[in-house]
Order: structure tokens, then C-alpha cells, then sequence
């Protein structure tokens, strides 16, 4: 029977999705609590909430593209240096290739025969250090965009959920309760498929997950509370 390997994939639009989501349920949620405790009126929550999911949205967006770009602009500029040293001083470069594979075990003589065929291409030279010695993939060119977009909408959409139970509710206590049950089951299904992909006990991710938007919905009400 062959063997299949099962790898997780695309894990940069994985870990855009947790981002926004985990945000986008916890803080709106949160910000929703406290203000359950402050005011009498659903329509400031429900004012307040929209107002704070699209800041949010924008503000999450704009940091996953600037540190898309970053990391770009950060390969690109290894990618050169990488180029100069190849050009300007291949004897030390060939060195910390055999440094390299002398760490994984290779002799002398396999070293000097991979440097060897490795040096002959300068592209696959400089490639290979930047995997192997500096550790960098080259980013997908539309990464910063992607992340922008997918941080944002997944932000919106956990920002709404636990918003929503004030559109059908007319107290801010009733819309707290529900806004409480809806949030802790989207934040335990949520926790236990984001464990699921990511190889970890699904469970206890979505417990863990569960917890830590409690505790953050819990201080903020408690806080208004005490103000108000």
C-alpha cells in the first residue's frame, strides 16, 4: 500500500483566518459586554459595535498587508546581499555551504562534491542560502494583498456574530445573553477546527480558544461595570 503524506498547506491563509477571526470574535464581543453593563440602549451597542468592527477591520487589514510587505521587501534585500557575497567572495560562501551539510553528517568529500555542482549555478546557489543559511521562503508576490483581505473579512465576520443577538433583542441584558451563547459555541467550534488543521488536540485548542474570549468578555464588562 503506498504511503501518503499528509502536510498542512497554504498555512500563511490559515494564519490569517485565526487572526482575524479570534479577534474579530473576542474583541467586539468584549467591547459588546462592557457596554451591556454602561448603557440601557441596544442601538448604542449596535452603533458602537459597527463602528468598532470596521475600525477594526481596517486597522487588522492595513497590519497583515504592512507586514506582508515587510517580509517581502526583507527577501528581497537578503536575495541581493546573497547575489553580492556569491559575486565578491564565492571561497567563503563555498564554506558555509560545506558548514551546512557538515551539520548534517556529509564528509569532507561529499561536501567538496556538492559545493562543487551547487557553485555551478548561481541562481540555485543563492537560493540554497537563502533556505538553508538565513532560513527565508521567497513570499508569494500577493501575499501583503491576501493577508490585507483575508485578515479583514475574517475580522468582520467574528465581529458580527456575537454583535448580531442585539439586532433581535430589545435590553442590552438580553442581548448580552445571547450574545454570550453564540460567542461561546463560534469560539468552540472555531477553536476545535482551527486545532484540527493545525494538527493540535482539538479539544483542548477549543477550550483554550473558548477561555481566553470569556476572560476577555468578562473583564470588560466587570471594568464598565465598576465605571459606570
Amino acid at each position: 500500500m503506498a504511503h501518503k503524506e499528509e502536510h498542512l498547506k497554504s498555512s500563511a491563509f490559515i494564519s490569517d483566518i485565526v487572526i482575524g477571526m479570534s479577534d474579530g470574535l473576542t474583541v467586539p464581543f468584549a467591547l459588546a459586554a462592557g457596554l451591556s453593563a454602561a448603557v440601557n440602549s441596544n442601538s448604542i451597542i449596535i452603533t458602537a459595535g459597527i463602528a468598532e468592527i470596521i475600525a477594526g477591520c481596517i486597522a487588522m487589514g492595513l497590519g497583515g498587508y504592512l507586514a506582508g510587505k515587510t517580509e517581502q521587501e526583507h527577501y528581497e534585500s537578503e536575495l541581493k546581499r546573497e547575489y553580492l557575497e556569491v559575486e565578491n567572495v564565492p571561497e567563503k560562501e563555498k564554506l558555509e555551504v560545506k558548514e551546512i551539510f557538515a551539520e548534517y553528517g556529509l564528509d569532507s568529500k561529499a561536501q567538496d562534491l556538492i559545493v562543487n555542482q551547487l557553485s555551478t549555478n548561481k541562481k540555485h546557489w543563492v537560493d540554497f542560502m537563502m533556505k538553508f543559511e538565513l532560513g527565508l521562503e521567497k513570499p508569494d508576490i500577493n501575499r501583503a494583498r491576501n493577508s490585507a483581505l483575508t485578515i479583514g473579512f475574517s475580522y468582520c465576520v467574528g465581529g458580527m456574530l456575537p454583535l448580531s443577538a442585539y439586532f433581535f433583542t430589545e435590553k442590552p441584558q438580553e442581548g448580552l445573553i445571547l450574545s454570550a451563547v453564540l460567542t461561546i459555541i463560534c469560539l468552540f467550534v472555531f477553536g476545535y477546527f482551527k486545532s484540527k488543521v493545525t494538527g493540535q488536540p482539538p479539544i483542548k485548542g477549543a477550550l483554550k480558544v473558548t477561555a481566553i474570549g470569556i476572560i476577555a468578555a468578562a473583564a470588560a464588562f466587570l471594568i464598565a461595570r465598576l465605571i459606570s
